[in-house]
This record gives structure tokens, sequence and C-alpha cells, in this order.
């Protein structure tokens, strides 16, 4: 093995060093903290600010530099809280402001950053502005806020256009005028619960920037996105067909979005120790992509081309590529993330024969061989680790949990079952309460003898997956993911963005090198491969490998130090 790059693929994805400590994003593990389901500290069966505040410590432990929050704000919970009623207080189920700038202090004490999460596309409809426009009827100042526009039809008995919910379904709603009669509709490109704010008013942009002043304030040290393409519309509101996209999109990436960003990325700025602004954007073309990360917008934004790409060499090879380039062209970055709040759990996915992600295909209760899927998780982590650039965690991948999906449809609650009719069971089965400790449900997510029950029910085969079961075994994936992300934050060589491929491996090999003397092997051929020649080993995802024996086994990924 040749085990130094050549000087051109070496310099090819070089864009900084190592980052100062005020752009601590750029090579941070992000761990995203989903509150209803991560520890419930009260006793009624959801996760809250208590339970997490507890459970600090582990999170230090684990290796993490930083906490993505879902969204705790008061919210009628109508789309697990990304239906914003009041961003200046936080929902009761979860606990206090009070409760919420505690934890920010001590998660600072131990050395973490903390993310919120802003939602600019939509707010709930019991936040106080759709409140008072509805009241006030058509043609009100208040209903400028939003997209309230008249019906097609003799009697506007059709909605204004052909636009489809991103959760199923019209994305128009109908309201129904002061004195009752039928009135104008609204446009909601998630749930009617979630009515779409109006960017170009400028009321608008005024509060959300107010918003990030608040929370930034107050300690958070960077927000986390929701669907960032999305804020800006058409204002003619075209009828749109998604099989012959027109260009522009009429809701989807605008030019006038980055607008927003610029903006926002000036305010953050503008505090001693800038804050750092992550974005949620699914798009396909890379370019258009880097543009949320040009010097004056985002920070850094979620590689959801890297999380939906199967497991597969050379699928992987391309997209760490073509992630790698695009980001070099703006300065920013690069970022790796395998589950979230929204996506199957991807023990399970990468146990099916299709391992490929798509929000469109779900692979909803496909046959899945969990050994193998946890096998190729433990891979795809130092796989991950080893990459230039930000990695995301999801909570309880860490335990090598996986995707619930034998939820009984009584307790479903997410809005994409309901609007598909069950056509779509969701995304539940990911948010499923995180099992602590004991042998039976609640694990610890709830204190001992709590009366209600946890408001996912967790699986029985969960006993074996507590964080207290797997603390200190070795072997286990808790003590993996604690070993990977202590080595990680140590080693030299996974510093900067120095990163090149090594060649003359067998096809199914990914082999590259970072920094000083150190590389990655992820075999994913098949077979066996040969351990290079005078490398040692620094780390194996296979808790059984030897490496005296001098050959990588299929599905597994090797640190090494190659001088």
């Amino acid at each position: 093995m040749a085990v130094q790059p050549s000087a051109e693929t070496a310099e090819t994805y070089r864009t900084e060093a190592v980052p100062s400590a005020d752009r601590w994003w750029r090579d941070a593990v992000i761990y995203q903290v989903y509150p209803r389901s991560f520890a419930d500290g009260d006793g009624d069966g959801i996760g809250d600010l208590t339970g997490v505040r507890d459970r600090l410590p582990y999170l230090a432990e684990l290796g993490v530099d930083a906490l993505w929050f879902s969204p705790w704000y008061a919210s009628p919970q109508a789309d697990a809280g990304y239906d914003v009623a009041d961003y200046r207080r936080i929902d009761p189920a979860f606990g206090t402001l009070e409760q919420a700038e505690a934890l920010i202090a001590e998660a600072h004490a131990l050395g973490l950053k903390i993310i919120v999460d802003v939602v600019p596309n939509h707010v709930s409809d019991r936040h106080a502005w759709f409140q008072e426009a509805v009241a006030a009827g058509p043609g009100a100042e208040a209903r400028g806020l939003f997209w309230f526009r008249p019906g097609r039809g003799e009697d506007g008995e059709l909605p204004p256009n052909d636009w489809q919910s991103v959760f199923g379904g019209p994305a128009w709603t109908r309201t129904a005028n002061p004195d009752g009669t039928p009135g104008e509709w609204y446009l909601h490109l998630f749930a009617p619960e979630q009515p779409d704010l109006n960017w170009n008013n400028s009321k608008v942009r005024e509060e959300h920037e107010s918003v990030l002043r608040f929370w930034f304030d107050r300690g958070a040290d960077g927000v986390r996105i929701d669907s960032a393409t999305m804020p800006a519309k058409d204002p003619e509101l075209p009828d749109f067909d998604p099989a012959a996209p027109p260009v522009p999109h009429p809701y989807i990436d605008r030019d006038d979005v980055h607008g927003i960003y610029r903006a926002w990325r000036a305010l953050a700025e503008g505090y001693e120790r800038p804050r750092a602004l992550i974005g949620e954007v699914w798009l396909a073309d890379p370019v258009r992509f880097a543009h949320y990360l040009r010097p004056d917008e985002m920070h850094s934004a979620f590689n959801f081309d890297y999380l939906n790409c199967p497991w597969d060499a050379a699928d992987l090879r391309r997209v760490i590529d073509a992630t790698l380039a695009a980001h070099a062209s703006v300065g920013a970055p690069a970022s790796w993330v395998l589950s979230n709040h929204d996506v199957t759990r991807h023990v399970t996915r990468y146990g099916r024969a299709d391992t490929s992600f798509g929000l469109a295909l779900r692979q909803h209760q496909v046959p899945t061989d969990l050994a193998l899927g946890t096998r190729r998780a433990r891979a795809a982590l130092l796989l991950d680790l080893a990459l230039p650039g930000g990695c995301y965690l999801y909570q309880g991948e860490e335990l090598g949990l996986w995707e619930v999906e034998d939820i009984p449809d009584a307790l479903r609650q997410d809005p994409i079952f309901h609007r598909t009719g069950g056509l779509d069971i969701g995304r539940d089965g990911c948010r499923v309460p995180l099992p602590w400790s004991g042998s039976r449900p609640p694990f610890g997510f709830s204190p001992e003898g709590a009366a209600a029950e946890p408001w996912l029910p967790q699986p029985a085969a969960w006993a074996a997956y507590t964080a207290q079961a797997q603390d200190g075994v070795p072997g286990s994936m808790l003590t993996f993911y604690r070993t990977a992300l202590g080595l990680r934050r140590a080693e030299p060589g996974l510093r900067g963005d120095a990163f090149g491929w090594l060649d003359g491996h067998p096809a199914g090999v990914l082999a590259f090198a970072r920094g000083d003397g150190f590389a990655c092997l992820a075999n994913l051929s098949g077979t066996a491969v040969p351990l290079p020649a005078g490398a040692e080993v620094v780390l194996a995802s296979d808790p059984g490998f030897d490496p005296a024996a001098g050959r990588v086994p299929d599905d597994t990924t090797v640190w090494l130090r190659t001088r």
C-alpha cells in the first residue's frame, strides 16, 4: 500500500489547517437531543430539561463537543414541536426558561456547546400572529404575515393552487370568516397546524432576528435552521408540476432565500464569540447546496447526500468527493451524518438489501438483519469520524438502537402517518424514548415508580441495550463510541482538512490519509482484505478483529498509524 497520498490528492480538499476556538463548528461532533425522548425527569412519560440536565455528565463522558436540541419551545406539539407557538417560552412539558438557561450554563461548564432549533418557514396555528390573522378577516394587515388567498372555483371552494403538503394532501386549508361563512385559504407546506410565514413582510424578518438575539444572549452557541431552503415563495403562487419543475422552483431554493441568511450571519458575527448557523438543506445539486455555505451565509449544513447513500464503496467515494469539492469551493467545513429524528435509524437501514434512504421511500417494515446493520453501523462511525469536517450523532445511536417499526397504530403520533392514512407510518420509530437502565420498560427513561408510561412504547429487547448494560463493557457500542470519540479528539492526524485517497487496494475498499501518518481503511468489498504492511492499528470497528491475522474483515473500518 502507498501509505502517503499523491501531492495532488493530498491538497485537493485542503481548506483550513486547525480551526480556532471561535470556529469550533468546523470539526465538532454534535449530538442531537430530541428532548421528548431523551430522559424524563418528572415521571409524566415525556422527556424534559430536568432529564437532560441529569445526564449532561453522560454526554460529556461520551466525548461530543456540542448538543443540538430539537425544538423545546411552547407548542401544541402537532408536529413534535416544529409548530412553534412562542420562541421565548419553553413548552411546559419540557420545563421553564429558567431551566433552559441553567442547562446552557451547566453544559458550558462541562465544555459542551449548545445549539437550538429555529423554524423559519412556519409557526403554529396557535401562534398569536396567526390567531389574530384568522380573527381579523380578509384584507387585514395581520394576514400579510402569512399566505392567505381566496379560493378558486365559482364559490372559492378550490385551493388557490395545486401545491401539495410535504406531509401528504393539499398544502392549503380553508378558514371561516368571522361571521362563520367560508373564507380564505392559507398555505401550509407541512401540516395544517403549521401556517407558512410570508418572508416578504419585514415584520417576519425582524421577529426572527429578535428571536436569534434572545437565544444568543442566553448563551446559545448556534442555531440549526429547519427546512432552510423553503421560506421564500414565488409571490404569484403559480401551479407546480413536480414532474416538470420550473426554474426557479416556486418554494424551494429560491435565490431570494439567501438574503435571510446573510442578515442572520451578520447578526451572528456581531457577537464577541461568533455564533454558528447550521442549515437543514435538502438539495441534490451540490453547486446550489454550496450557495448556502458562502462566507456571508451559513457556517455548516447537513450532508444529506451522504445520509441517503447506500453502504457501497463506489457510491460513498463519489459522495465524499462531491461533498469535499463543493465545500472547498466556498471554504466551508463538510459534515457527515447517518441518522436524525426524521430518518430510519441506520442500524436498520444498513441491515437491508437496499441500504439507501430517501424521504419518498422510507422502506418501512422491509426485512432487516440487525446483526449485519450493527456491524456496518460501527464501521460507518469510524469512517465518518475520520473524514475532514464535523460529524452529527443522533441520540441512541451510541447504544446501537434500531428503528421501532411495530408501534401500534393507535399510539402513533407523527402527522405523516395520519395525513397519508397510514400509507407512510412516519417517523415515530426513530423517536422512541431512550433506554437508560433496568431490565424492563421504561428502562430508566422515567424515575423509579413513575405512573405514566413513556409516550411511545419501548421494545423489550432493549434491555440488553441500555446505557447501564453497556457501560464499561468491552466491545459494546457505547464503549466503542466513547473510545472512537476520545481518539478522534486526541489524534493530531484527524485535525484540519488535509485528505487524500490511497490507491492500490481491492475494489470495494475506501482508504485515505489524514494528516501526518494517519490513515483510515473501510472494507466494503464482501471479503477480507490484506491489512497494509507496516501499519499499526489504532482502532477497529469489529470488536473481534485480530491485527495479527493480517486481514481486515468485510464491513470493517480500521484506523491506522502508518509511520
